[in-house]
């Protein structure tokens, strides 16, 4: 048997390995490495914001003054990136699993998502590093609420077609939050603005995978399936809804123990609400009102479970709205 009967070319192969060769080439020439091209020996820069006013809706808070807000966006980029830590134990042991599927077929496939696997991994690694690096610079008292493998047993024991609708909203709206709010915020801790530069890199390219791979488990589903899904994402973004509110009364506890003067009943009250309304904001909202998103998720729900979706989220969009 010659060699070249082994494997098929890359341009005769269907588009889905053809776009999976796309995502190859583009990680190999993107790659970075946390120490050489991100942290390069760098600690945060304390005396500014981590989270831009976009995303941490902290503006909205007329009461504080500049010292406080820059130490709440601090909390909430600390949170931020251990959220982003939480969901890339799933998403790595996903990707994994859905790798497995390619090892004895398409080979650009598997080492495609071998690559996107690696980088999660790579991911929470940096994350972690960020968290120890921000405890090291931040008073005392900070708990981030959830565990990550209990979380990720609780997403990966929902369907795959839910699974991959919550992952592709998620890499969706991390590459919108770098390109409409991180990116454009000039007093931002550079070294916090450049992980998630080189996080929205590879990020990019595993949307892309996401989708392949979504569509891919939505053709193979039949009605009651798909139907089942539908409940299983509503019920994913529910706990992710859980997570948001969990955090936001350890966050608001934290900084009101921690930012110094004492602030009023009230104040803490609205303190706490803020940061929920964001969280929301970031982790959900913004993801299902992400145009591509929207797009994607019409193209393989009926009119019925669209509206179904729709009125699980209304309550949360309303009170990001408020």
């Amino acid at each position: 048997m010659h060699v070249d009967t082994l494997e098929p070319a890359v341009a005769a192969a269907s588009p889905n390995t053809q776009r999976y060769a796309k995502c190859i080439e583009v990680s190999k020439r993107i790659r970075w490495d946390i120490d050489r091209d991100v942290i390069r020996g760098r600690q945060f820069d304390f005396g500014k914001k981590f989270m831009p006013d976009g995303l941490s809706k902290i503006d909205e808070l007329s009461f504080m003054r500049p010292a406080e807000a820059r130490f709440l966006s601090q909390v909430q980029g600390r949170t931020y990136a251990n959220m982003f830590a939480l969901v890339e134990r799933y998403i790595g042991a996903k990707t994994i699993e859905i790798g497995k599927g390619y090892a004895l077929d398409d080979q650009v496939a598997l080492e495609a998502l071998v690559r996107f696997a690696d980088e999660e991994i790579k991911h929470q690694l940096l994350f972690r590093r960020l968290e120890r690096m921000a405890a090291a610079g931040m008073p005392a008292g900070y708990v981030f609420q959830p565990d990550p493998n209990a979380v990720a047993e609780v997403v990966l024991a929902k369907s795959t077609w839910a699974v991959l609708g919550l992952t592709l909203d998620i890499e969706l709206f991390s590459q919108a939050h770098y390109r409409s709010s991180i990116e454009p915020d000039g007093n931002l801790s550079e070294l916090w603005k450049d992980v998630f530069l080189f996080h929205w890199k590879e990020e990019s390219q595993h949307a892309i995978m996401d989708e392949i791979e979504w569509r891919r488990e939505h053709a193979k589903l039949g009605e009651r399936q798909r139907d089942q899904g539908v409940d299983d994402l509503i019920e994913l973004v529910g706990a992710v809804d859980g997570i948001c509110k969990a955090q936001a009364d350890a966050d608001a506890a934290y900084f009101v123990r921690a930012a110094g003067p004492t602030y009023t009943a009230v104040e803490t009250t609205v303190i706490q609400d803020l940061l929920l309304r964001a969280y929301r904001w970031q982790y959900i909202v913004s993801g299902a009102q992400e145009p591509r998103f929207v797009e994607v998720l019409s193209s393989l729900v009926t009119p019925a479970q669209m509206e179904r979706i729709g009125k699980a989220l209304a309550p949360i969009a309303a009170h990001v709205a408020s």
